[in-house]
């Protein structure tokens, strides 16, 4: 069975989800960088909140590991490229804390408009200084929320209850979506001028580093307030200081930071500052809830290969899993009799669903697909880094599925178009189970996949299968299975041979110098 390490503090619960399901847990919160690595590689899952890091070298010395979870929806402390390169799946929990770090912003911006720190500091030291701390009422003013996913949603949703004016940005936010959840889209520029506080709900990305810098922080209104409780690194923290200062900005309430734990921060003793440790997903019922959300989703693609809210690979539902295996290996094995016929670059794929295969879950598939054209070129290409692998080389995918009746219940087609020439294989699965070839370069011809298999392109004349036959016999080479197809009757014909041993270059080679032999490819599946 496999078996599972958790290196962070996680709810005990998350034991009890592994073990419940016959998996081996070690729970050893707390461990070293080096204490990982010398470990790791006894696992096929890693558990993790904030604290581990998943570096490359961590990725090194687990060969085995199969999975990484994170409770919670940051992967920052992974290193996911390196994880996909590896075929380690990386997941997160993205809905299981939302609540709470909604709430976590909509506290930030209660205490921020009424000074709640700085009033019950100055009380508990025995002032009293009611006429000091004037606030400001929520009701009626206007929030800019930026980005408006699963947290940024539900903060809307409260802004609005306190009956709040909400406008979002967010470039993947539609006009439908907008109008469901009652706030006004707007771009970036517009929102920071207008909005009297803002509040930040964005994953820490390329594009989205610095998002808040000291040119954007100065176009924000006079006065207004700004949160973060989404990643460090989204602001200008030397330019807020400066904003908080001047007053230009009249709060700020930060709850994550550019380098964390943030004991010495360039921000820390501005005026109207509020700061909390990364508190957003600090509640009891959050923790526990990502705890067992990861363990059900490593669980499950231990044991069945569903895959759950993965950051770098497509998701297939428990109930789809047993249904696509089938179709992942016949996906695979057509992608390899490509991807060794069609070793010069090509620069374009097709892959084509019919009959039964046109319901399927498609990405999974074509990433099975890619994985096996990927093969002869780069040997440590797995389902998880094809997609990237065809992306980085430019590769142009087209997916189409088509419901219309063929030949067979279900097909896969896959085609390749190069500088050389185009190809094409399709197959079938016979009893929904067993891969079977149906079409290769366009010519008819139904045959299993082997583990040795010669591949023979000639003209069909009379005998060519008397002297293949002799050939093969001579050096007592056992065929066994025999498999023949035709464009038209004295025209370019397709030979494939399973034979029980590995085929040599000199075997192709004599092959090759056969009548009527236009080219010979060795197979191997």
């Amino acid at each position: 069975m496999p078996k599972v390490l958790i290196s962070d503090k996680l709810s005990e619960k998350a034991v009890a989800v592994f073990e419940d399901r016959g998996i081996t847990v070690d729970f050893r919160p707390g461990l070293s960088a080096e204490e990982l690595l010398s470990v790791i590689g006894a696992y096929d899952g890693l558990a993790i909140r904030s604290a581990t890091k998943v570096t490359g070298a961590v990725l090194d010395a687990g060969p085995g590991l199969k999975v990484v979870g994170r409770a919670g929806i940051g992967v920052d402390n992974v290193d996911v490229p390196a994880a996909t390169a590896r075929g380690v799946v990386v997941m997160n929990t993205p809905f299981g804390n939302s609540i709470t770090t909604a709430e976590h912003a909509i506290a930030m911006m209660f205490a921020l408009a009424r000074q709640i720190p700085e009033a019950d500091a100055s009380t508990q030291a025995g002032k009293w200084e009611k006429s000091k701390f004037m606030g400001t009422e929520l009701t009626g003013k206007t929030l800019g929320v930026i980005g408006c996913g699963n947290i940024g949603a539900i903060v809307c949703s409260r802004a609005l209850g306190l009956k709040m004016r909400v406008m979002a940005y967010d470039p993947y936010l539609s006009d439908d979506r907008a109008a469901d959840l009652g706030v006004r889209k707007t771009d970036l520029d517009p929102l920071l001028a207008e909005a009297d506080i803002v509040t930040l709900h964005v994953p820490l990305t390329d594009q989205t580093r610095n998002l808040l810098s000291r040119e954007r922080l100065a176009t924000m209104k006079p006065g207004a307030r700004l949160i973060n409780c989404a990643r460090g690194g989204l602001v200008d923290e030397t330019a807020l200081k400066e904003m908080l200062e001047t007053g230009h900005l009249a709060g700020a309430a930060l709850d994550v930071f550019a380098e964390e734990p943030a004991r010495d921060n360039p921000l820390f003793g501005a005026p109207n500052l509020i700061a909390t440790p990364h508190l957003g997903a600090a509640t009891a019922e959050a923790q526990e809830k990502v705890a067992i959300q990861v363990a059900e989703q490593m669980s499950d693609y231990l044991l069945t290969g569903a895959v759950t809210n993965a950051v770098n690979m497509a998701s297939v539902s428990a109930e789809e899993a047993p249904k696509l295996k089938p179709y992942l290996d016949l996906a695979e094995k057509l992608g390899a009799m490509l991807g060794q016929l069609a070793r010069q670059t090509y620069d374009e794929i097709e892959i084509e669903f019919e009959g039964h295969a046109a319901d399927l879950n498609t990405k999974p598939v074509t990433a099975a697909a890619l994985t096996g054209l990927l093969r002869p070129q780069v040997e440590s290409v797995n389902p998880v880094s094809a997609p990237v692998l065809a992306r980085e080389r430019d590769i142009d995918l087209k997916v189409a599925t088509y419901g219309r009746e063929c030949d067979y219940q279900t097909l896969i087609r896959i085609k390749t178009h190069g500088m050389d020439r185009d190809r094409s294989a399709a197959g079938t699965l016979v009893g929904g189970t067993r891969p079977r070839i149906t079409e290769l370069m366009g010519i008819p011809l139904e045959a299993e996949f082997g583990t040795h298999m010669l591949l023979v392109r000639n003209k069909d004349k009379p005998g060519f299968i008397g002297a293949l036959g002799s050939l093969l016999a001579d050096r007592e080479i056992n065929i066994g299975t025999f498999h023949l197809g035709r464009a038209e009757t004295g025209g370019d014909a397709v030979a494939l041979v399973n034979i029980d041993t590995a085929v040599t270059r000199e075997l192709a080679d004599a092959v090759a110098a056969l009548p009527h032999v236009q080219r010979v490819i060795p197979l191997s599946f």
